[in-house]
């Protein structure tokens, strides 16, 4: 069952993300504290969870981008995880369709992600020249584009995705 996250869910998405993210290449170590300082700024604007009969098994979140050419309505989504004993079970699938339809149904704009183009272009993320994040290589930094014009600009994520620990 996916859902909106609840105040009683804060320590299993600090504790499934923590583990998610483990043993990824990728990872900063950062990812669960990102979480709880999105959450603290008042800047986790979409908060979902993964849950089954044994608890809370993956987590989303989403919180709004700042765009260079001043578009509005645009989120960044990330981190994403799921409990590595659940991983390969279709879960962050379901989580990412989720996500975008909360979205849409919040009128967004758009969603960029930093993240495998192989996985996330399953989803309609691409990457495009016109979107850009500084330091990270073009085709990882990709977006969908959920409804107006398609912004030419670079973005900046919320001050939280620079929490060291």
């Amino acid at each position: 069952m996916i859902r909106n996250e609840r105040p009683d869910d804060i320590a299993a998405i600090h504790t499934v993300t923590r583990d998610a993210f483990l043993s990824a290449p990728h990872s900063s170590g950062t990812e669960q504290h990102i979480v709880d300082a999105l959450r603290a700024a008042g800047a986790l604007s979409i908060s979902l969870v993964a849950e089954d009969a044994g608890g809370i098994i993956g987590h989303v979140a989403l919180s709004p981008v700042q765009l260079s050419d001043g578009s509005t309505d645009w989120y960044g989504l990330g981190p994403i995880s799921v409990a590595p004993h659940r991983q390969g079970e279709g879960i962050g699938s379901a989580l990412m369709r989720a996500a975008i339809k909360a979205l849409q149904a919040r009128g967004a704009a758009g969603c960029v992600l930093l993240g495998d183009p192989g996985y996330y272009g399953r989803f309609g993320f691409r990457a495009d020249p016109r979107l850009r994040l500084a330091g990270v290589p073009a085709e990882y930094f990709q977006a969908l584009q959920l409804q107006g014009e398609w912004p030419d600009a670079e973005v900046s994520y919320h001050a939280g995705f620079g929490v060291t620990v």
